[in-house]
């Protein structure tokens, strides 16, 4: 299957039905990606649900299949989180993109003290946006039957109120455990990903008194655009979702 298309009003449906795909979506699988009657592409509404089967419709207004396949998947557990920081030169949404492919459950932008860029007044907005864009793009790419969330822009104090509910980590390259020391549970994970100039110690300090642990991935410093991702594909193995 080598596309997949989103509609968030997808319902359920059967075997033999009709399902349309209209606007942006149904001129980008006919102009740019140059579908045409008898192939097969999949629809799914970003919550679980995907349906696939022949075009038997292609017009630039207008793109339908006739349903051979429904698939209903469940949200995957423990999930897996990233606390981004906001970075320079697109890094973060590059993490953000980067970590949807490699199958993150939600995104959160956060505001670290040495964060380059900012989000401030409608910046906000346009950023969350922004990233909530690039999930939805990422996962059509990577075929994902759940887009991710993308959760508000937190500062570090509202990160520090994560620790209470989930297993948080924080990519910090002096931490004595490593990743591939950690053991994992049933708790929702969440990766904490400083920004270039790392994470400053008295976030460090709030982070981990709130519950947090540090953790790093090996003997080399990545950049805030890769550490996220890095660490992802580790746990997926841990995790067994990548076996």
């Amino acid at each position: 299957m080598a596309h997949l298309y989103i509609d968030e009003e997808l319902g359920d449906v059967g075997i033999g039905a009709s399902v349309s795909l209209g606007n942006a979506e149904a001129r980008h699988a006919v102009t740019v990606s140059r579908l045409s009657v008898g192939e097969t592409i999949a629809i799914g509404n970003g919550a679980g649900l995907i349906v696939s089967g022949p075009i038997v419709t292609a017009e630039h207004t207008e793109l339908t299949i006739e349903v051979a396949d429904v698939t209903q998947s469940p949200r995957r557990t423990p999930a897996v989180f990233l606390a981004q920081a906001l970075a320079k030169a697109d890094r973060d949404e590059l993490a953000v993109q980067v970590a949807t492919e490699l199958g993150v459950d939600g995104v959160i932008p956060w505001s670290a003290a040495r964060s380059i860029s900012r989000w401030q007044g409608p910046k906000i907005t346009k950023g969350r946006d922004r990233w909530a864009a690039i999930v939805r793009e990422a996962s059509k790419q990577s075929l994902r039957s759940w887009i991710p969330d993308v959760l508000d822009l937190v500062s570090t104090k509202q990160l520090a109120s994560f620790a209470s509910t989930t297993r948080m980590l924080v990519l910090e390259p002096t931490a004595t455990e490593t990743l591939a020391e950690l053991e994992v549970d049933d708790r929702d994970i969440l990766l904490v990903v400083g920004p270039e100039g790392g994470v400053a110690d008295h976030e460090l300090e709030l982070l981990t008194a709130a519950g947090a642990s540090t953790i790093r991935l090996g003997s080399e410093v990545l950049r805030t655009s890769t550490a996220g991702p890095a660490a992802l594909a580790a746990l997926n193995v841990k995790l067994g979702r990548w076996s």
